[in-house]
């Protein structure tokens, strides 16, 4: 069995475990892997205009923009049917950081790979996580791969930037807290109309979304508890289809394009967070640690400035280089109370938002917001 050593091991190939190993390759040795050799397709996502200050710090700007055509579209802003009837527009034109940007998804984390080993990053794919151990002050980490290659990996450090699943965390027995059902069902489809801008449309049972990604595409989702909506209406693009005619705006956009959507199913869009985020010479970073609701539109970002924040921790701590038990058990304690203060930042502005739409206030999927009982 082949045997690697490192100083950091990252357990992710998602935006932030690409974030964290580019971010980290200048000071430390590192090895990211992933369990699967391409990304998955994700819905579009609006990337925050203050993730342009990253991609600057990193010297990513000029790469991404010379790749704009596949990656993303700058978007103007939003349009927003929550709260009332009436259209509240919400712009970009005024941020001192530009626009936001609304992604390829897929192709925006191949973008991150592909800059990640052209520093120097070591990576593995695909392989999945088999067991770990720690003894001697390192954690040894066996992979395998479909063919049931076996890797072992000896490490100081370990990442777990594996998404909600937090693979690693919960192989150490580490549960995870899940404060609310949502979850989205997604479509996309050519775009066919001028207006570019984003959109945000509240129903009694959830809220829509549509954004134009590139290659003129667009993603239509809808939000839901898992509880709310029969989860045959989900089951497939004509039920979708047929829910979707309640609303208006929905409804015009899916018509116009019937004949090309492609149904892409249910995924998980809840808040969630690890019930212990940081331990022994390891952290879990971006959706494994905290997950967001899309509302937020700050999931990317998250990863992205959560990856820095545990760079400039991990370097000013220097634990990995000349590791020392007073030192480690600051290091979990800052990092500790950086993700908490995020997280509870991050349930006041959804609860605000929530509460901004009282149409439905009886309704099961308001209501709960409504009163925090999630």
């Amino acid at each position: 069995m082949a045997k690697i050593e490192t100083d950091i091991l990252i357990i992710g190939g998602g935006i932030a475990g690409c974030i964290a190993a580019i971010s980290l390759i200048d000071t430390h040795r590192v090895i990211l892997l992933d369990k699967v050799d391409t990304p998955k397709e994700r819905i579009g996502e609006s990337l925050a205009p203050a993730a342009q200050r990253i991609l600057k710090e990193l010297h990513l700007v000029n790469d991404l923009q010379s790749h704009q055509e596949q990656l993303y579209i700058q978007n103007l802003g939003m349009q927003s049917y929550w709260g009332s009837d009436q259209v509240h527009i919400v712009d970009h034109l005024r941020n001192p950081d530009g626009l936001s940007k609304s992604l390829n998804r897929k192709a925006f984390e191949e973008f991150l790979r592909k800059s990640a080993m052209a520093r120097g990053v070591q990576c593995i794919w695909p392989t999945k996580l088999h067991r770990s151990t720690f003894e001697a002050n390192q954690w040894h980490v066996t992979t395998k791969s479909d063919n049931h290659k076996e890797q072992h990996i000896q490490t100081k450090f370990v990442i777990d930037a594996t998404g909600r699943q937090s693979h690693f965390a919960r192989s150490l027995g580490i549960k995870r807290s899940h404060i609310d059902k949502l979850i989205a069902c997604w479509v996309t489809l050519p775009n066919t109309e001028e207006n570019k801008m984003s959109t945000i449309t509240a129903t009694e049972n959830g809220w829509w979304y549509s954004a134009v990604i590139p290659q003129n595409k667009r993603v239509v989702a809808f939000q839901t508890d898992s509880d709310v909506v029969d989860r045959n209406t989900f089951k497939d693009l004509d039920s979708f289809r047929e829910f979707a005619k309640g609303n208006t705006q929905i409804t015009a956009l899916l018509e116009k394009s019937k004949a090309e959507i492609t149904f892409h199913g249910v995924v998980a869009a809840n808040s969630t967070r690890l019930e212990q985020i940081v331990g022994q010479q390891w952290a879990a970073l971006g959706d494994a640690a905290i997950s967001f609701d899309p509302l937020s539109s700050q999931g990317m970002f998250n990863a992205m400035a959560s990856a820095m924040q545990l760079k400039e921790l991990l370097i000013a701590s220097d634990i990995i280089h000349t590791p020392n038990s007073t030192k480690e058990a600051q290091f979990q304690k800052i990092y500790s109370q950086q993700i908490n203060t995020i997280w509870d930042q991050y349930l006041y502005h959804k609860n605000v938002f929530y509460k901004a739409e009282m149409r439905w206030k009886e309704s099961p999927f308001w209501k709960r917001r409504h009163t925090n009982h999630l």
